[in-house]
């Protein structure tokens, strides 16, 4: 495996950072994580936009223009003759000192861009749905951390991971300070009641992800009426379907929350009829590249 960094590519046991960089020593950096379909890279341009959205937010320059980085991205794609893969690429503030001031950044952001497999979940959860409890942990505040940013500072969501793991389960719900519904641990929440799709709106502490507004595009088109607004975990439990949605784990049904059963127990006719028509999606859409 080369993994692309700051223009070189290097071998995995020769991809490194500097310990002084304030990526590694504060989370201080962005990200974002992109599906590859048999050549074509889905949404690419919609993970760039926001990976520059994320870091004008965080005051944190890119070294690189979008059409360069999309470039770069292609190029470690073709030195890893990859065909479908996972993308993680990371901006970081650089090499500073050991204290928090980025003004000692003093040289230019660290790119990294890695290549690889990724299996968020097993298999046979998307056959037979997987099931989910809520955690106490909450939802960073807009006011604090803002869901929107895709930063590398994800404790917030590793927290929340670990009580899931700790009861025995593969993903949590995660509240907002008020109580209602946000997002999962690294997923977009969506449930269906009486043939309506409901998802939380993105103001609510929630990550807009791209995979979200996918599945919202092509329920629009197909006359499934989509809803964003505010959810409580008992409209979780009386819905007729739930799943989650990202780049990683694409679409993954939820058959029980909290130990109440979802619908009849088994992945729903829409969740289904949705999967079906985003794998037909990521088959013909994407930026082509040839190995």
């Amino acid at each position: 495996m080369k993994v692309y960094i700051n223009g070189k590519l290097l071998e995995k046991n020769e991809a490194k950072i500097s310990v002084f960089d304030h990526g590694f020593l504060y989370g201080d950096g962005v990200f974002e994580g992109i599906r590859v379909y048999n050549g074509l890279i889905f949404k690419l341009k919609e993970h760039i936009e926001r990976l520059f959205e994320s870091a004008h937010s965080l005051m944190l320059t890119i070294p690189l223009s979008k059409e360069k980085l999309i470039e770069a991205t292609i190029h470690t794609l073709k030195a890893n003759n990859l065909k479908n893969a996972y993308i993680r690429l990371c901006v970081t503030r650089g090499e500073g000192d050991l204290g928090l001031d980025p003004r000692k950044c003093k040289g230019n952001a660290s790119i990294v861009i890695i290549t690889d497999k990724i299996a968020l979940y097993p298999e046979s959860l998307y056959k037979k749905g997987m099931e989910i409890i809520t955690v106490p942990t909450i939802r960073n505040l807009p006011e604090a951390l803002n869901p929107q940013i895709k930063s590398m500072n994800y404790l917030n969501n590793i927290l929340a991971k670990i009580e899931a793991i700790n009861c025995g389960f593969d993903e949590a719900i995660m509240l907002d300070n008020l109580g209602y519904v946000a997002e999962c641990t690294g997923d977009n929440i969506f449930i269906v009641k009486e043939n309506h799709l409901y998802t939380p709106p993105q103001c609510m502490g929630t990550l807009r992800g791209i995979t979200r507004d996918t599945v919202l595009e092509i329920a629009s088109k197909n006359r499934i009426a989509t809803h964003e607004h505010v959810l409580t975990r008992h409209e979780l439990y009386i819905s007729d379907e739930c799943f989650l949605t990202g780049t990683a784990a694409e679409i993954i049904p939820v058959v029980k929350v909290d130990g109440r059963i979802i619908g009849d127990g088994k992945p729903g006719k829409i969740t289904l009829k949705l999967t079906k028509l985003f794998k037909a999606r990521t088959k013909t859409e994407g930026v082509k590249y040839a190995l």
